[in-house]
C-alpha cells in the first residue's frame, strides 16, 4: 500500500503552490481588464461589506447559542482577523467580547478575561472620540462586569493562594461600575448585577452589613423597573446573607418573598431562579426542624429537570425556524464557489496536471525506500502494546475484585437501611398505635405492662432509625453531598477534634456516584478519628470543568507512606481501588509528626434527565 500520509503531504505542498500561481495571474487579469480596484470602492460596496460581517457575526452567535463551540471560536477568530485588517473597530469591539463569552462557556477562565480586556481596550481608547457605538457606558459597564465575574469566578478554581489577588480585582471592576452616571435602564441593570457579585463576595467573608448594603442597592434598582425575576434573584441573596449568620427565621421569610414574587412565570430565567429558592428555602426549613424541608427540595428538583428539558426544545426551535434562511444562504455561497472555481481552473489544469506526474514518480520511489523501515516500526509498536495490556489487565483485574467487594458491600447497607426504614419502623408504629387505642379500652387503672411495652416500642423505633442512619446517610439522599458533608462535619466534631468544611458550586448529581463519594469521604474522616490524634480537621469539596475536587487535611501526627503495614492499609488499598473504577486521581502528603492531606479528583456522572410530557 502506498504511504497515504506522505501522499497527503505532497499533494497539499502541490496545491499551495498552484493556488499561489493562479492568484497571481487572476490578480494580472483583473488589472488588464479594469475589472473592481481598491480605489473605485463605493460606498455602496462598503455598507454591502457590513452587511456581509453582520451575516457572519449572526452565523458564529447561533452556533454560540446552539452549543457548538469549537467551530464558533473558529469562525470567531477567522472574523476578527478580517476586522482587524480592516480596521474595523466596532466589529472588533464584538467579536472580541463574543470570543470571550465562548471562552466563559467552556469554563477557560484566563482566556476569556484575555479577551475580554482587549475588548475593554477598544472601548476605552475610543472614549475620546464620543463614538457612540464603541464608548458607550453601557459597553464599558458590561466590560466591567464580565471582567469583574471572571476574576470572581477564578477566585473560586484556583489555589487558596491566589484566592484574595482575584477577589479583589473583582471588586475592583465592580466598584467601577458604581462609579459610572445611572443614565439609563441598561446601565442600572449592570450596577444591580454588580452590586449582587460584591454582595456575595461580602457574605462568602463574612462581612455581613456590607453584604446586606449592597444587595439592598440591587433591590432598589429591581423595583425601580418593577424587574421581577431580578428582584427575586436579589432577594434570594439577601436570604443567604442571613442563612450564613444562621438566622434561618429571616432567611425563610426572605426566600418565601422571593418565590411569591415570580410564582407565575414560567420562564426558562425564572424557573432557575425558582430552582434555587427552593433549595435555600429547604435548607433553611430543616435547620428549623420543619420537615417541609424535604417537599420543598423534591420541587427545587422539578425546576431543575424542567429547565433542562426546556432549553433544549428551544435549541430546537430556534434551529428549525432559521433552517430555510440558511439553505438559502448556503446555496448561494456554492454557486459562488463554483463560479470562482471555474475561473481558477483554467489557469491551474497545466501546472496541476504537470505536477501531478512529478509527484506520483517521486511517490513511487520513496514509497519503496520506506516500506521496510515502517514495517519495523509497526512491529515494534504491536509488541510494546501487548506488553502494556497485559500489564494493564492485571490491574484492573485486582482493581475490580477489591470494588466489587465495596459494591456489594454499599448495596447490602442501603438494602437494610431501606428495609428498616420503610418496614421495620413502620411496624413499630403501627403496634404502639395499637397499644395507645388499648388505653381506651379500660375503665380503671391502665395495667402497668401496657406502659413498659410502649417505652421498649420507642426504645426500639429510635434505635432502628438511628441504625438506619448509620448504614446510609438520609441527608444524602435526600439533600446530596453539599448537606451530607456539614451533617458529617457536625456529627463528628467533638471538644477534642474539630472539623470544619469549604463546599462550593456543589449540585445534585448521579445516586450512585453520590453514595461512593460520601463513603469515601467517611471512610477518610474514620480514619482522622482512628489514628491522627489530629485538634483540627478540614474538608474542602468543589466542581471545577466538570471534576469533582476533594481535599482533606489534619494537624494530627501523620504516618510514613513507606512502612505502613498491608494490615494497617486495607482502608486505603479499598478506597485506591473505589478512586481507580471512578476513573479518579488519589494522592496522600504525609509524614511523621507534619499531619496528613489527601487530594481526590473525581469525574462528575451526571443524573439522568427527566423529560415531562
Amino acid at each position: 500500500m502506498i504511504n497515504l500520509y506522505f501522499l497527503k503531504h505532497i499533494l497539499f505542498t502541490f496545491l499551495l503552490i498552484s493556488f499561489t500561481f493562479s492568484y497571481s495571474k487572476a490578480g494580472i487579469k483583473t488589472h488588464l481588464t479594469g475589472e473592481i480596484s481598491k480605489k473605485d470602492i463605493s460606498p455602496v460596496f462598503v455598507v454591502l461589506n457590513d452587511t456581509l460581517i453582520k451575516i457572519k457575526y449572526d452565523i458564529i452567535v447561533k452556533l454560540y447559542k446552539g452549543e457548538d463551540y469549537d467551530e464558533a471560536l473558529e469562525k470567531a477568530f477567522e472574523l476578527f482577523n478580517l476586522c482587524k485588517n480592516k480596521n474595523d473597530k466596532f466589529w472588533s469591539q464584538k467579536i472580541l467580547f463574543l470570543i470571550a463569552d465562548i471562552y466563559d462557556k467552556t469554563r477557560k477562565y484566563k482566556n476569556s478575561l484575555e479577551y475580554y480586556k482587549k475588548s475593554l481596550e477598544v472601548v476605552e481608547f475610543y472614549v475620546e472620540d464620543k463614538n457612540d457605538l464603541i464608548s458607550s457606558d453601557s459597553n464599558l459597564g458590561l466590560a466591567f462586569l464580565k471582567i469583574g465575574s471572571l476574576y470572581q469566578k477564578l477566585s473560586v478554581a484556583k489555589e487558596e493562594k491566589n484566592k484574595f489577588k482575584y477577589l479583589d480585582s473583582a471588586k475592583y471592576y465592580y466598584e467601577k461600575i458604581e462609579n459610572l452616571p445611572q443614565l439609563n435602564n441598561e446601565i442600572e441593570t449592570i450596577k444591580a448585577k454588580a452590586f449582587n457579585n460584591l454582595s456575595a463576595i461580602y457574605e462568602r467573608d463574612s462581612v455581613f452589613d456590607k453584604a446586606e448594603s449592597y444587595i439592598k442597592k440591587s433591590i432598589r434598582i429591581h423595583e425601580k423597573y418593577n424587574n421581577k425575576i431580578g428582584l427575586a434573584f436579589a432577594t434570594n441573596n439577601l436570604g443567604n446573607i442571613f442563612l450564613s449568620q444562621k438566622n434561618y427565621k429571616k432567611s425563610k421569610d426572605f426566600y418565601l418573598e422571593g418565590i411569591n414574587l415570580i410564582k407565575d412565570d414560567n420562564s426558562t430565567e425564572a424557573i432557575r431562579v425558582k430552582a434555587g429558592l427552593y433549595t435555600n428555602l429547604a435548607w433553611a426549613m430543616r435547620n428549623l426542624k420543619d420537615f417541609k424541608a424535604y417537599d420543598f427540595q423534591e420541587m427545587s428538583y422539578e425546576f431543575q429537570d424542567n429547565i433542562r428539558d426546556k432549553e433544549f426544545r428551544g435549541i430546537i426551535d430556534e434551529l428549525s425556524s432559521k433552517f430555510d434562511f440558511d439553505a438559502q444562504k448556503e446555496r448561494f455561497q456554492r454557486q459562488e464557489e463554483v463560479k470562482l472555481l471555474k475561473e481558477k481552473d483554467k489557469v491551474n489544469t497545466i501546472v496541476v496536471i504537470s505536477v501531478l506526474i512529478l509527484i506520483f514518480l517521486l511517490i513511487i520511489i520513496t514509497y519503496y525506500s520506506l516500506r521496510q523501515k515502517d514495517l519495523q516500526i509497526k512491529l515494534s509498536k504491536t509488541e510494546l502494546l501487548q506488553s502494556q495490556n497485559l500489564d494493564k489487565l492485571k490491574s484492573e483485574s485486582q482493581v475490580r475484585i477489591l470494588n466489587a467487594a465495596i459494591d456489594g458491600k454499599e448495596s447490602e447497607r442501603k438494602e437494610i437501611a431501606e428495609t428498616l426504614h420503610d418496614n421495620v419502623s413502620a411496624l413499630l408504629s403501627s403496634a404502639n398505635l395499637h397499644l395507645q387505642a388499648s388505653r381506651g379500652q379500660f375503665n380503671g387503672k391502665v395495667p402497668i405492662e401496657i406502659d413498659k411495652t410502649q417505652k421498649i416500642i420507642n426504645e426500639a423505633a429510635t434505635k432502628i432509625r438511628s441504625l438506619s442512619h448509620s448504614l446510609m446517610s438520609s441527608v444524602l439522599l435526600k439533600f446530596g453531598l453539599n448537606f451530607a458533608i456539614k451533617d458529617i462535619a457536625e456529627k463528628y466534631s467533638n471538644s477534642e477534634l474539630s472539623i470544619d468544611t469549604q463546599i462550593e458550586g456543589l449540585r445534585r448529581y448521579e445516586q450512585n456516584f453520590e453514595i461512593k463519594t460520601y463513603n469515601i469521604i467517611q471512610e477518610f474522616i474514620n480514619n482522622i478519628l482512628k489514628h491522627s490524634e489530629a485538634n483540627n480537621a478540614f474538608i474542602k469539596l468543589r466542581e471545577i470543568e466538570n471534576t469533582l475536587v476533594l481535599e482533606i487535611s489534619d494537624d494530627g501526627i501523620g504516618f510514613n507512606k513507606n512502612t505502613i503495614t498491608a494490615r494497617e492499609g486495607i482502608g486505603i488499598n479499598q478506597i485506591d481501588a473505589r478512586i481507580q473504577m471512578m476513573k479518579g486521581k488519589f494522592k496522600i502528603i504525609t509524614s511523621k509528626g507534619n499531619g496528613t492531606i489527601i487530594k481526590v479528583e473525581l469525574p462528575i456522572q451526571e443524573r439522568e434527565t427527566i423529560n415531562l410530557l
